[in-house]
């Protein structure tokens, strides 16, 4: 599929993949560089950050900050926050960008398709009615709409009332 705006695809398919980098959500979760990171909100047991290559606009993801591979490593306070977490984030991409409909779930391993399969993480989109027009169907071009971080900044907004 062309892009017709999406530059940090590139980016991301032409990285060399380190193994020994670490993993990039303890990285992430660990750093105090929220914008840099695009993280958008810490929660006790978790924290919301925006994908670095998203599939559409305002990709979010919704990550333990424990290093596991499955649910079922994750105790049941993470979890209980977690889908508070992507409530609340549906209920802002309601508000701020005018979704109309979400995408919700995880890659679980490998063979699930996760392309961090060593840490869970759980994906969320927002969708808008025609949002699969006839750009991806008939000419195999995805267009994105806004910067990642022109996102970031009128999603931050809204996650700051949550504190």
């Amino acid at each position: 599929m062309d892009k017709l705006w999406a530059p940090w695809r590139m980016e991301y398919i032409r990285a060399k993949k380190e193994v020994n980098d670490g993993c990039i959500f303890c990285i992430k979760s660990e750093e105090d560089k929220d914008r840099e990171n695009l993280v958008l909100y810490r929660g006790d047991q978790s924290f919301i950050l925006m994908n670095l290559y998203p599939y559409n606009n305002g990709h979010l993801m919704v990550c333990p900050y424990a290093h596991v591979e499955t649910t079922q490593l994750l105790n049941k306070d993470c979890m209980s926050e977690i889908m508070e977490l992507t409530d609340k984030a549906m209920a802002i991409f309601s508000k701020r960008m005018n979704a109309q409909g979400f995408n919700f779930g995880a890659n679980i391993g490998i063979a699930g398709g996760a392309g961090i399969a060593e840490h869970i993480h759980f994906h969320i989109l927002p969708r808008w009615i025609g949002d699969t027009n006839f750009m991806p169907v008939v000419g195999h071009t995805k267009v994105m709409v806004d910067g990642l971080l022109e996102t970031y900044d009128k999603l931050k907004i809204e996650f700051d009332k949550l504190n």
